[in-house]
């Protein structure tokens, strides 16, 4: 059995976190909740069986042909590997991906409008920020501190997928780790009722803040890609835009992640995640940011390099032999934004700086929320030529790996509001 936790705890990429799972039936009492701590994907290969299995192990995410997950002990699972009428492997984990969470705190921002926020809007001069009216932007991470000042106008939503006993709770989304309200203050922090406050990228965005990440940040492939699917099925119910923006990641590709992301883009929404935090060499993006769907972002850094910012050493490249083709493929970086020393909301109410490709992801998120905002008509691809349009303005030759054009290290570039 050890081996198979040393391959899960293999999965951790630098910037993205996840939470615990749970089961359809309930334990009678702690000693069993605490056995069941493997998360398994079971295939049966007889179809009336099926409903026995369900029945006998519980069910939290039914994938119809390709089997459904659930909870069980490590004798359970021994015995399903023996059984040869299933198939059963143990659920990715997936983790966090910031670079650095030890930095300080404070009742009102250094900034309120930060360096990103300066970089993005190409305004040295920013005062506050605007736009991403009737936009929603689906933040899949640890959950938010819905409470607080700069945040609390744009919440719409706040749903957990990462409980124990229950494999979605509607009006519960608490961050006890922090990194999810940093996140969501990136996209869309509005600067609070007095003004005081810290600034997003959109902060007209409304947030569907979905907690897929624990509070040891760490969470399961299954209920992220759950969660994946039901912010596209919910802009379809609503009949609004969703663009899904995920800051956390494996070094490995999920299938069920992966197919999640594609559903997603067939419904609509855009998909924008984290490249990963394992740079500076060539082939080292994580996943979900590696799936061709999915808009991989790079971080930068506050430092001038040939005349823009320099993408961050620790920022995750793309696979060699890619660039200057100006196509996005499997393990391709997209796009660059600012990432390195980033303030934001925290979830104590105040506020925090850390570094990651997690804190790159939310501004492109709360740029495609300001983008489609001014054009509500544009699909969800004609929205990601539009940014990959705006970072060809906007070349990043800064950085390992960085060069004119399309590079493994920035991508198409930095895409500006203006």
């Amino acid at each position: 059995m050890k081996k198979y936790l040393g391959v899960l705890l293999s999965m951790l990429l630098l910037i993205s976190c996840f939470s615990f799972g749970a089961f359809a039936k309930v334990p009678s009492d702690s000693d069993e909740r605490n056995a069941k701590d493997l998360r398994v994907l079971i295939q049966h290969k007889k179809a009336n069986e099926k409903a026995q299995l369900q029945a006998k192990y519980g069910v939290r995410w039914d994938f119809e042909e390709k089997g459904f997950t659930t909870n069980v002990t490590e004798a359970q699972y021994e015995a399903l590997q023996k059984n040869k009428n299933v198939e059963v492997s143990l659920v990715n984990k997936v983790y966090l991906d910031n670079v650095s969470t030890a930095a300080s705190r404070t009742s009102t921002p250094s900034d309120q409008t930060p360096w990103g926020m300066e970089a993005i809007y190409n305004d040295a001069n920013l005062q506050a920020t605007s736009g991403g009216d009737n936009i929603r932007v689906a933040v899949l991470d640890t959950g938010t501190y819905t409470s607080h000042v700069d945040l609390v106008n744009n919440v719409e939503q706040c749903k957990d997928f990462s409980l124990f006993f229950f494999s979605m709770r509607n009006g519960s989304c608490n961050d006890i780790n922090g990194h999810g309200t940093h996140v969501a203050g990136t996209v869309l922090a509005d600067g609070g009722a007095d003004g005081q406050g810290v600034y997003g990228v959109a902060p007209e965005a409304k947030l569907w803040s979905y907690k897929v990440l624990g509070d040891l940040g760490f969470g399961f492939s299954d209920d992220i890609a759950n969660a994946i699917k039901h912010a596209a099925d919910e802009g379809n119910r609503l009949g609004v835009n969703v663009v899904i923006s995920m800051s956390l990641g494996s070094a490995s590709k999920d299938s069920m992640i992966a197919d999640a992301v594609t559903y997603a883009v067939n419904q609509g929404a855009l998909v924008v995640a984290a490249a990963g935090n394992s740079g500076p060499d060539p082939g080292t993006i994580g996943y979900p940011g590696g799936v061709a769907d999915a808009v991989a972002v790079a971080a930068l850094e506050n430092v001038q390099e040939n005349g823009n910012y320099r993408v961050a050493d620790f920022s995750s490249r793309g696979i060699s032999g890619g660039a200057g083709d100006y196509v996005i493929t499997e393990g391709d970086v997209e796009l660059s934004a600012p990432g390195a020393a980033i303030e934001s909301t925290w979830n104590d109410g105040g506020y925090n700086t850390i570094s990651g490709t997690s804190m790159a992801t939310p501004h492109i998120s709360g740029l495609a929320a300001k983008i489609w905002a001014e054009n509500p008509s544009l699909s969800n691809t004609q929205l990601r030529a539009e940014l990959q349009n705006r970072a060809r303005a906007n070349d990043v030759n800064g950085g390992l790996h960085a060069a004119s054009g399309d590079d493994i290290a920035s991508g198409f570039g930095f895409p500006l509001v203006q």
